[in-house]
């Protein structure tokens, strides 16, 4: 039994299924896998069960992308920082509304006028930076309430893990065709709060240390509990899962088709 399964194997077709899963007009999430998810994934079963139903799930972080590979699964690198600033692209450009929940008030108020100022037809319809906690009813509620006066389509849920794919799975059982992306640091990265990694220090794969170099007190114990996960998985002690058919695929006359 696999901790969590991949269907996501490039960022052209994450974009291609979030667009087609928006003109059928379904509800659905969207997750990313890395190390730190696999962690918590080991030691939550709640987590787990939220992962089973997530509708699309990417490798995020080069240890994932190399699990699968090394089973021969050829897929790229797919995180929801990379997929904000093209999805609220191609929102912009087929007219779809959408909202922001987190991460913190003052990161979103700069982040907000930056995606307004690059992508000038966006839709922003609303966003939430109120603190919420995933078993908090009540409070999920009102946010669905808010989600769905405000016309939003596709949802960027900016909480970080586990408690943004809580909410994004509780959030889709209440608010019927939207879409709910789990993007973490991408507006801190937009805003300029968070600065990332330059793109030489991505492709070798060391996105990690940048990270870890700027914040050593709070993400070295999560890096040290991640190195004993990937030794596991490496061995294949922890199994990881792709899907045998793509979350897209294109008909002879180019449509994108999704799979359940």
């Amino acid at each position: 039994m696999s901790l969590a399964r991949v269907n996501l194997f490039t960022p052209q077709q994450a974009e291609d299924a979030v667009l087609a899963r928006l003109a059928d007009g379904r509800a659905f999430t969207l997750f990313t896998l890395n190390l730190d998810h696999v962690v918590k994934l080991r030691r939550s079963e709640a987590f787990r069960a939220c992962y089973a139903a997530a509708d699309l799930v990417s490798a995020d972080g080069w240890p994932i992308v190399w699990y699968f590979r090394r089973l021969g699964v050829e897929l790229q690198r797919t995180t929801g920082a990379d997929l904000t600033l093209p999805l609220c692209e191609k929102a912009a450009e087929t007219g779809v509304p959408v909202f922001f929940i987190g991460p913190q008030p003052h990161v979103q108020a700069r982040a907000l006028p930056v995606l307004r100022e690059r992508i000038p037809r966006l839709l922003i319809a609303g966003a939430d930076a109120s603190i919420i906690e995933p078993d908090d009813r009540d409070a999920l509620e009102s946010l669905a309430r808010r989600v769905r006066a405000s016309g939003a389509r596709l949802c960027f849920i900016c909480l970080g893990a586990p408690k943004q794919e809580f909410v994004a799975e509780a959030l889709k059982q209440l608010c019927p065709g939207v879409g709910f992306l789990c993007v973490g640091a991408a507006l801190d990265f937009i805003s300029g709060a968070v600065k990332r990694a330059p793109r030489w220090v991505q492709r070798f794969g060391m996105e990690w240390a940048w990270r870890m170099g700027a914040d050593p007190l709070r993400l070295a114990p999560r890096y040290w509990r991640c190195a004993e996960v990937f030794v596991l998985i490496a061995l294949r002690r922890l199994p990881l899962a792709f899907s045998a058919q793509p979350a897209v695929r294109f008909a002879a006359a180019g449509k994108a088709q999704h799979h359940d």
